[in-house]
Parts: C-alpha cells; sequence; structure tokens
C-alpha cells in the first residue's frame, strides 16, 4: 500500500521547512508566488490531500465557506458558483451553497444559522424581493463577508459587480442605432442597485438621443411565466413597441412566446435584446443578442476577496470591484 503524502514529504522532496510548506498550502503572504508555485505543483503531482481535521483543530477553521444565492438554476449564478469552488479549492475550503428563491425570510434565515461558527465566511448575492440593507449593516460585523453581482450600497463591506449602467446605456444605444425609437424596458431586480442602474442607463440612453421615455411601455417582473407572457402580449398588442430590452434572463422565453402566438416576427416587427448568461441564446430562434456579465471572474474575484479577508491580508483598492459585460449583436436585434 502506498504511503500516504504528508506535509514532511512534501517538505522533505523540496528540501524546504515543514512550516514553509503549511504556510504555501494556506497561500500566506509570508512565503514568494514562486516557492507556492513549487508546492502546489509537487502536492497536486503526487495527489496531496490536507487532513481537515487536524488543520482545523490548530486553526480553529471549519475550513468551509457558504453561497448564499437567489437560484442555482440561474445562468449566471452556476457559472459565478464554478468560480467560487476554482478558488476554495485552491484553499483547501469546502463550499456550502444555500438557494433563497428570492425570499427574504429564507436569506435571514440561512444567514443567521452560519454564525455559529458553521463556516469561515459567507459570499451572498441578494434576493431581490424587498430592501434589506439594516440587517447586512449588522451582519458585516458579525462574519467575513462579500457581496457579488446582488449587492447593498453605502455598508463597509466588499462589493463584486458589473458595469450595470454603462452596458446598458450601451445596449439600449444599439437599439436606437438599429432603428427603434418606441423601445419597452422589462425590468427586474427594481429594489436592488443592479436593477436601478440597468433602468437609469436605458433612461439616459433615451434622453441622449431625444427619444421621449413612456412609461407605459415598462413591465415590471412577476414571480411566473405566464402571468409575464401575458404582460408583454398586452404590451405588444396595445402599445407596439419596436422593441423589447429586457433586464434579466427570466423575461426571454415569456418575450419569444409572446411574439409568436401574436405572430410577431423578431426581429423585422420587433427586436430583442437581454442580460443574459444563456449558453443557449445563439440556438433560439432567431438568435439573442445578450449583454453576457462575467459570472465565472466574478465569482473568483469575489471569493479572492474573501479568502485574503480570512487571512487578514491587505485588499487595497478591492472594497468595490467593478467588471465589464460584453454585448453580443446577434439576430434578434438584425445581425
Amino acid at each position: 500500500m502506498a504511503e500516504a503524502v504528508n506535509i514532511k514529504r512534501l517538505a522533505q522532496e523540496l528540501n524546504i521547512s515543514i512550516a514553509t510548506v503549511s504556510k504555501a498550502l494556506n497561500d500566506s503572504y509570508e512565503i514568494s508566488l514562486k516557492t507556492k508555485n513549487r508546492v502546489w505543483n509537487l502536492a497536486k503531482e503526487l495527489n496531496y490531500t490536507p487532513n481537515p481535521a487536524a488543520s482545523n483543530l490548530r486553526s480553529n477553521k471549519t475550513k468551509t465557506v457558504a453561497v448564499v444565492i437567489p437560484c442555482v438554476a440561474n445562468n449566471f449564478f452556476s457559472l459565478s458558483i464554478k468560480g467560487i469552488e476554482e478558488i476554495a479549492r485552491q484553499y483547501g475550503y469546502h463550499v456550502l451553497i444555500y438557494q433563497t428563491h428570492e425570499n427574504i425570510e429564507a436569506e435571514i434565515a440561512f444567514t443567521n444559522s452560519l454564525l455559529n461558527g458553521r463556516v469561515d465566511g459567507i459570499l451572498t448575492s441578494v434576493s431581490s424581493s424587498e430592501y434589506n440593507s439594516e440587517y447586512y449593516t449588522k451582519l458585516v460585523k458579525k462574519i467575513p463577508l462579500v457581496f457579488f453581482d446582488r449587492v447593498y450600497e453605502n455598508l463597509d463591506a466588499v462589493r463584486v459587480t458589473t458595469d450595470d449602467y454603462e452596458i446598458a446605456f450601451q445596449a439600449t444605444e444599439h437599439l436606437i442605432e438599429c432603428g427603434c425609437t418606441k423601445i419597452a424596458y422589462l425590468f427586474g431586480l427594481e429594489n436592488l442597485p443592479a436593477g436601478k442602474a440597468r433602468f437609469a442607463g436605458y433612461l439616459d440612453a433615451l434622453k441622449t438621443h431625444g427619444i421621449a421615455f413612456m412609461e407605459q411601455l415598462v413591465v415590471k417582473y412577476h414571480d411566473g411565466e405566464e402571468f409575464n407572457l401575458q404582460q408583454i402580449k398586452e404590451l405588444l398588442e396595445k402599445y407596439k413597441p419596436d422593441a423589447l430590452f429586457s433586464s434579466i434572463e427570466e423575461f426571454i422565453i415569456p418575450a419569444y412566446r409572446a411574439c409568436r402566438e401574436l405572430s410577431l416576427q423578431i426581429p423585422n416587427d420587433v427586436k430583442v435584446l437581454s442580460f443574459s448568461n444563456l449558453s443557449t441564446a445563439e440556438l433560439l430562434n432567431p438568435s439573442l443578442t445578450t449583454i453576457s456579465q462575467p459570472a465565472f471572474e466574478i465569482g473568483r474575484e469575489a471569493a479572492k476577496c474573501l479568502f485574503k479577508i480570512l487571512n487578514n491580508k491587505q485588499l487595497d483598492d478591492e472594497q468595490n470591484m467593478i467588471l465589464k459585460s460584453v454585448l453580443t449583436k446577434r439576430e434578434s436585434t438584425g445581425f
């Protein structure tokens, strides 16, 4: 039977001290990147697995972090989780995932249950059902916490988000350049900074191009695909917009269904554009013009920030990190 690989064996093979190997495996700032890479590469080569029970006893750490998100099935969040897990693995951490299903009570219950020492830190994307900054103002003082994508502002906490205002402005301009003058807005996340920023980008682009805003062209998201379908059909029949700009991907299927049921041709009769990380966007008929957020990178960066906090490292300028989204033009807007 092969001998188990431990820290002592790694230290002997690399001719460095056990303490140095231990610090390198825990990504300590005291160890150079060159040495860390030597240790990590050998550990991988020899299939080294840490003994969590022993290290946890020494450090009083659970070696576990929690991810609290609205929904795993959402493409953005599934990609974010992959990014988080990649970084967590590098630190020898486990990841617990909690789904709130946009329920604020569930969100509070989950996070409260994590304060009893079950995890070392939390990564969260808050639910959109209501604004709850008072609760999080207290929470950030109790446990290391990093917000990603859906965040609360004016908190002393690390936030990793995207350029929601700028990309929504750019997307609205794209529709205007396509000849659209009556752009309907499918409004999601209205209680959160991300939703408000996207709507503001849409409004300002209209204003910049001298197009009057019509409140009747705004449809607000409700939890229910059939309800949203009926809302969009009524909008299309009554006000006849020449474009639908969706701020969340949950509106995409209802929007396509509404156009099909009303015999409207996309993009000839109405152009469609949406925030979405759907991998199937280009397979839709017609293929969908999307604003895709760098979901995997957001997860990675949020996890990196959390582990810096857990390892008492300086965060420098990372208190509010903003990553760039990408507008991909496809057939639904005439490309």
